[in-house]
């Protein structure tokens, strides 16, 4: 028996002969899929180049037993990578739309027990165990996430973080480069920094105003066992004013006054304590004018005295600021707080 051919009814026929063209619009994506902006606010500057994407994975080191945390992870691009190398994935995501687009392409099936999505901000919680961090970070939160990287316990192995250009190479800059900055030294006094990959502005979706650069940020084994409040208290005072010499800052009456303050609040709690400041034989000069300014046993000119030979023993009243190094404001620090000198 023969197959019968359908014909289409008279009124629906076209007078060529051809099948008539298809004018139906086609079917909206899903809602989730229009709504889904990006919000610049957030830094929400994607990254869309895949072969950028493999580079930085590539560059991580990762190993098969790793636990890989990533920070921002958007869309996923990045994630998916990370998931083909790390044994688990942390990812912190503040934004709750795209931590549900997290939870639907990666929390079912052979993924599912290999990720963690968090959606909270990651500065106001406590960092979970990682062995490597990889980021594209939201640039306006840079410093406060290399900050709290750094001082995360236990140490990480390394992390290769995504900055905009600027900031990664005030990160990288060394002593005598014009970008050297506190920002350089604090970094260098916990980790080394090294700069990977530069990536231009339209690899990102939608593309961002500056340009961007990968770096590699691997902590140091043993960290000076010193007060970071008070480092930075020192560092930030000589970078306040980086192009003057180290002598024309500490002889700056502000300066001086602090520091007095400073020695003789520590000296009183080292006396409560049974203890007191470094000792200093018979009556220095301006013994009158301390009693009249009622500042416990440490006048100003005293203390501008003491001050300046610090500079004079560490041989650096002459330097400036940015062509020191982390071994030079460590020795200065000890210096003075052998002296009896604090800077918080």
């Amino acid at each position: 028996q023969r197959p019968v051919a359908l014909a289409l009814p008279p009124c629906l026929l076209p007078s060529d002969n051809r099948m008539p063209k298809d004018t139906s619009k086609p079917d909206k994506a899903p809602a989730r899929f229009v709504t889904m902006e990006h919000m610049k606010s957030r830094g929400q500057h994607f990254l869309a180049n895949p072969l950028i994407i493999q580079a930085i994975v590539d560059k991580a080191d990762i190993r098969p037993t790793d636990i890989v945390l990533e920070i921002g992870p958007g869309a996923g691009a990045l994630t998916a990578k990370l998931l083909e190398k790390a044994k688990k994935v942390i990812a912190i995501e503040l934004d709750s739309r795209w931590a549900a687009e997290l939870h639907k392409r990666f929390s079912i099936g052979a993924t599912a027990n290999n990720i963690q999505i968090i959606n909270q901000d990651v500065l106001k919680i406590d960092l979970p165990f990682f062995d490597v961090c990889v980021a594209n970070l939201p640039y306006q939160i840079s410093a406060p996430i290399t900050n709290k990287l750094l001082m995360h316990r236990p140490q990480f192995r390394s992390a290769v973080l995504m900055y905009q250009r600027e900031f990664a190479m005030r990160l990288c800059a060394k002593p005598g480069d014009e970008l050297y900055c506190r920002l350089s030294v604090n970094t260098g006094l916990l980790a080394e920094v090294q700069h990977l990959i530069k990536v231009g502005k339209n690899n990102f979706k939608p593309p961002p105003k500056v340009e961007s650069s990968v770096v590699r940020i691997t902590p140091r084994s043993s960290p000076p066992p010193i007060n970071f409040l008070e480092w930075d208290g020192l560092v930030r005072l000589c970078f306040g004013r980086k192009n003057k010499t180290l002598g024309a800052i500490f002889r700056q009456k502000d300066v001086i006054d602090i520091l007095r303050s400073n020695y003789i609040t520590h000296s009183a709690m080292g006396d409560e304590a049974g203890g007191g400041g470094p000792k200093r034989k018979g009556k220095g000069r301006g013994e009158e004018k301390m009693e009249e300014d009622g500042a416990g046993d440490l006048s100003t000119e005293e203390a501008k005295e003491l001050i300046l030979s610090v500079l004079e023993e560490t041989e650096l009243s002459d330097q400036r600021s940015a062509k020191l190094d982390v071994d030079h404001f460590l020795g200065l620090l000890n210096a003075f707080n052998v002296k009896g000198f604090h800077f918080t």
